[in-house]
This record gives C-alpha cells, sequence and structure tokens, in this order.
C-alpha cells in the first residue's frame, strides 16, 4: 500500500515536493491547501489531479504523513495537529523562529507515534553518500574544518520571488533558508558546533533581512567552520561548502555538485549531469520518507537536528561579538 500525504502550502516547494510525490510509487497525495489563490490557480494548471481541499484540516484528513510547506508562523500549530492525529510530520526548515516554541514543538512531537523530519534535501543526497564513504576510506584524511561561502546578487532569488515573506526580517532570509542547510552538513560530518562569533549587516529598513553574514563556529575540539555571505554585485549565485581534510577537500557547489582536489585543479567527483537533480534529491528524500514511515532506518534530518540548526542561527541573526 501506498502511503497518503497531504501537502499543507503551495509555495514553490510546495508544488516541487507534490510533483515528486505524484512520480514516486511508495506515496499518493490525500490533499493539498494554501491560502492563497495565486499558488492553488499555479497548483491546478500544473497538477489539475490534485485534489485541493477547502482547509488545511480537510487536506489533511485521512493522510498518513503531511507535509508542511508553510511559512515558519503556522507551522508548529500544523505541525501538532498532524501529530495529534496520529500522522507523520515531515517539515520545511526552519522550525520556526521563536526558539521557546521551537524547542517545545520537539518536545512535543517526541512523544508522538512517530519522531518528526525535516527536509534538509542533501541529507540523502548522493554528496552526502560519495563523501561518507571517502571519509570512512581514510581518502580525505583528518578533517580540518568546513568553509561556507554565499553570494547572491539579490535576495530572494528570481524563482523564490513568490514567496514574499523571505524579504522580510520576521521570518525570511538567506541565514535560515540556505545557511541552514549547511549548518546541517556541517553538523553531520563534525558534530554538534558551538557559534563563537557572529556578524550580520542589515539594511537601514528594519523590516527586511540580512544582507551578509560572517560567523565563526567550533565544534567540541575546536574544529573550525566559518561562514561568509553577502549579497549584491553583478554574478551568478555562489553556493560552496568545502570540507577541508588533510589528504583531500571536497567541495559541494549548487547543493548537488561534489568536487574533490588532493592539492591540485578540483575534478568532479560525482557525475552530476546524467539526471535532473533537482528531482533525483527529491526522489532519493521521499525514499528515505517511506523508510521513516514504515519505521526502518533513514537518514532523513531530525527535529532535533534541525532545533540545533536554528539554536544556532537564530544568535547568528542577532550577533555574537
Amino acid at each position: 500500500m501506498r502511503h497518503r500525504l497531504a501537502v499543507i502550502g503551495l509555495g514553490i516547494m510546495g508544488r516541487r515536493m507534490l510533483e515528486n510525490v505524484l512520480q514516486h510509487p511508495a506515496f499518493e497525495v490525500s490533499g493539498a491547501w494554501d491560502p492563497s489563490a495565486e499558488s492553488v490557480a499555479k497548483t491546478r494548471e500544473a497538477m489539475p489531479h490534485v485534489a485541493i481541499r477547502s482547509s488545511a484540516e480537510a487536506a489533511m484528513q485521512g493522510a498518513d504523513v503531511v507535509y508542511l510547506a508553510c511559512p515558519p508562523g503556522p507551522r508548529k500549530s500544523y505541525a501538532l495537529q498532524a501529530a495529534a492525529a496520529g500522522q507523520g510530520v515531515f517539515m520545511e526548515k526552519p522550525l520556526g523562529t521563536d526558539l521557546l516554541q521551537s524547542r517545545d514543538l520537539v518536545a512535543q512531537l517526541a512523544k508522538g507515534r512517530l519522531p518528526g523530519v525535516v527536509n534538509f534535501t542533501q541529507a540523502a543526497s548522493r554528496g552526502f553518500e560519495e563523501l561518507h564513504r571517502a571519509m570512512a576510506a581514510g581518502e580525505a584524511g583528518e578533517i580540518l574544518g568546513i568553509d561556507i561561502v554565499v553570494n547572491y546578487p539579490a535576495w530572494p532569488r528570481a524563482w523564490q520571488k513568490d514567496a514574499d515573506w523571505l524579504r522580510f526580517r520576521h521570518e525570511g532570509g538567506y541565514t535560515r533558508e540556505v545557511i541552514s542547510h549547511f549548518l546541517f552538513l556541517a553538523g553531520r560530518f563534525l558534530g554538534p558546533l558551538s557559534l563563537q562569533q557572529a556578524s550580520p549587516r542589515y539594511p537601514q529598513d528594519t523590516a527586511l533581512c540580512e544582507l551578509d553574514m560572517l560567523a565563526r563556529l567550533t565544534t567540541a575540539d575546536g574544529k573550525p567552520v566559518t561562514v561568509m555571505a553577502t549579497t549584491g554585485g553583478q554574478q551568478p549565485d555562489r553556493q560552496e561548502v568545502t570540507v577541508r581534510g588533510s589528504r583531500a577537500n571536497h567541495q559541494f557547489r549548487e547543493f548537488f555538485q561534489l568536487w574533490r582536489s588532493d592539492g591540485g585543479p578540483w575534478v568532479e567527483a560525482l557525475d552530476w549531469r546524467t539526471e535532473d537533480p533537482r528531482t533525483s534529491a527529491l526522489q532519493r528524500q521521499l525514499s528515505e520518507v517511506d523508510l521513516w514511515l514504515r519505521g526502518q532506518p533513514h537518514k532523513l534530518a531530525t527535529a532535533e537536528e534541525a532545533l540545533a540548526v536554528q539554536e544556532l542561527v537564530e544568535v547568528m541573526l542577532v550577533g555574537k561579538g
């Protein structure tokens, strides 16, 4: 039998997930909902056979798992409704922007039939798999630290413009939306992180999100994780995470590419041109969701891991000297 999945939030992420759920043999869509007439219209145009319900509660009814792609504000309420009904809770990050509320959410989800999981899309990626293999084989040597570099000409990016909330300081910003993915990566490979310094820069309009972010974090044994992120100027988007090793460095580019250097030029560690990377990543994530729902070991980010990332991110956004 296939898992019945409900989607709450039909912005760009919700629609992408819907498209992939419809392609995955382990799932069927039980219902979807969004308060935006524009988002509903786009969903109906692209996927006319999806049942779009009159409310979130109606969309969630009868589902085995609820995927939450709504903005952070209402996420806790929907997550707890789903957990109370015995449904699996599969969420976008961040869990929220209020740390006390997010801690309470994680504590309550831990009591449910299934622990909540979070869609850090690299968790089941081929790149993660290959880096784990290289580390286990000793090819990378001792891991010395991780460098995170992000440059955007503008935020939100062009394909995110429908999600207007991303440009505001209250819930949006690329530190929450993008840097969080890379802090999750660092935590997966290095262990828990502590924030040592953070220096955000904001525009004069206090309603808008950060322009730049410089930060330094460390592991329990002092290995550094550095963040340098900026917006403005004219160039392609740049998203690079370099895992530095004593024998070889590995670099993630644009989430799905993995490159390697042993001191010479960068070479591709994976052939990523043989498939659509976004589709591949979400299909692999859904296969892990299937394992999770069946009580099997999986690679998905736990709610506890997502909370650890949020704890770092929210302090970074305030700044730490």
